[in-house]
């Protein structure tokens, strides 16, 4: 089964963002590579953390913000849970959720899983196409929503409308240029219909971070 082993984000300062993923305590699934590929407005991504209860969503996004994120949505109940959305100096938007709306103990720094929401023209040919490539289907709900099985890798991949996600995050949802993220796996190297490529997961000692 297809897994992903990691994401790597294309970023002006690879070291700067990895202080921030280490702060959030996401390092070791979240990696960094100097880029400056022209990209505008929306990137049609989102990297979720899930977490088990509100204090811990309240103490990841306030290390978020003392990290220099800037908020996108308050954190706020709704139907769902309790969550909030920020955007990572970098410019990487970042949601920080749990489908818990009581605390049941003291907030932790645990990250229970860690979900990347591609944002898809369509959605049931991306489904195909992902299915084709060995990964299969957790979650689906028709046209809107497809989850796939992690397997052991440390990332969920999903698929979600462009304009749907878009909404979720709190921006427009137009945007132009590079995604600025690779998806790292064992599925080898290509570009799926929305423009975002895979290549394969690096040995740990080629794993991207700042200089030591």
């Amino acid at each position: 089964m297809t897994t992903i082993g990691s994401v790597v984000l294309e970023v002006p300062d690879p070291e700067a963002a990895e202080a921030f993923h280490t702060a959030l305590g996401v390092a070791d699934a979240v990696g960094a590579r100097a880029s400056d590929a022209p990209t505008s407005g929306f990137r049609g991504f989102t990297l979720s953390l899930v977490v088990s209860r509100p204090s811990t969503v309240d103490a990841l996004i306030g290390t978020a913000l003392d990290a220099g994120a800037t908020p996108l949505k308050p954190v706020a109940k709704s139907f769902w849970g309790y969550g909030g959305v920020v955007r990572a100096p970098d410019g990487t938007i970042w949601k920080v959720a749990t489908s818990a709306k009581k605390d049941t103990g003291p907030a932790t720094r645990q990250v229970d899983s860690i979900a990347l929401l591609l944002g898809v023209a369509d959605v049931r040919a991306s489904k195909r196409f992902y299915t084709e490539r060995g990964l299969p289907v957790a979650k689906s709900f028709g046209g809107k929503y497809v989850e796939f099985e992690a397997g052991s890798g440390p990332v969920t991949l999903g698929l979600y409308g462009r304009k749907a996600l878009a909404k979720d995050a709190g921006v427009p949802a137009e945007g132009t240029g590079s995604h600025r993220i690779v998806l790292a796996g064992d599925a080898g190297t290509f570009t799926d219909p929305d423009g975002f490529s895979w290549e394969p997961a690096a040995r740990p000692a080629d794993q991207p971070g700042p200089a030591r």
